[in-house]
């Protein structure tokens, strides 16, 4: 492009940068003289534009609402200790013992799927919904680097899914204390932990279950940045995890459920014991943040090669 003065400016959108030459800008220097790469797409921003999209605040409603439904669904059916077989004590049978009895179940019955959506949308979603809005392609024209956009994005979706983990216990803890009272946790293997140790456990849960949760929002990640459709991505996302766990359940593949991430989704409840137990929650992790790197590897540099034309 050539204008009358002779100046030259030239947009690359393939890679997401802009140089130009001419007045103001520094001789032998390709950029604009204030144009700085890491000021581009800030952070509070990209968490502003998606706290206001519709999705986010249906997700929040219903982590919101599953422990009043919960409530009223065993004042509706009862105490569950008197249901339970054998005398056997459980996360479900002892979910009206207090209010962290009560958390830990909300997280037992919604960490197998129920928290792998709200992962799977936010990161699903993000590339490939400005795909689909044909927004993408002036993002990277603007200029904003692909590697910054996609990390910004990245960024945000992780915050917003961390979020979404840590809401739902929270909320359950409350409702939970209001409706059965601030008490002892009572353990599966039996024995109970102080309310104020339970909080510190209840913790350790969470911060597990988000990690386990990385190898979903990177394979949702690396979806969306190879498609212009965000129900493909998240759709993906979530229906590998299902495969995942239908795979764990094959007895038949012995040792080599030990490198499917659901294999490990449930190893938290070591930490629900009298005494912590860490080797299945470290393999767990492992295994999850090693999936998660590879994905988020192939999501970069497929993004950095890829024709963006929406």
């Amino acid at each position: 492009m050539t204008t009358d003065d002779g100046e030259r400016a030239t947009t690359a959108t393939g890679r997401g940068t802009a140089t130009a030459t001419g007045p103001g800008t520094p001789p032998g220097d390709g950029r604009a003289a204030d144009y700085r790469p890491r000021r581009t797409l800030p952070l509070r921003v990209e968490a502003r534009r998606q706290l206001l999209r519709r999705r986010t605040l249906v997700v929040a409603a219903v982590l919101v609402l599953l422990p009043f439904v919960l409530v009223a669904a065993f004042a509706i059916g009862g105490d569950p200790s008197t249901r339970s077989g054998g005398g056997r004590i459980s996360l479900m049978a002892a979910a009206t013992a207090s209010g962290g009895n009560f958390a830990a179940t909300v997280l037992f019955v919604s960490a197998g799927f129920l928290l792998v959506v709200p992962v799977a949308l936010f990161c699903g979603d993000t590339v490939a919904s400005e795909a689909s809005w044909s927004s993408l392609r002036y993002l990277l024209a603007a200029p904003v680097p692909r590697a910054r956009l996609l990390l910004a994005k990245l960024t945000v979706a992780l915050l917003f899914s961390a979020a979404a983990m840590v809401l739902l216990p929270l909320v359950a803890l409350g409702v939970g204390t209001a409706a059965y009272g601030w008490g002892p946790l009572q353990l599966p293997t039996g024995g109970a932990l102080s309310a104020g140790d339970a909080v510190g456990r209840l913790a350790v849960v969470v911060g597990y279950v988000f990690v386990s949760q990385l190898v979903t929002a990177a394979l949702a990640f690396w979806l969306s940045t190879v498609t212009d459709a965000p129900l493909g991505a998240v759709g993906g996302a979530v229906g590998l995890t299902i495969v995942g766990n239908v795979l764990d359940q094959v007895t038949a593949l012995g040792g080599w459920r030990d490198v499917l991430p659901a294999h490990w989704q449930y190893a938290w409840a070591d930490a629900l014991q009298p005494t912590v137990e860490w080797s299945g929650m470290v393999q767990g992790a492992s295994v999850s943040v090693a999936y998660a790197l590879v994905l988020v590897a192939l999501a970069f540099r497929g993004f950095a090669r890829k024709d963006v034309v929406s």
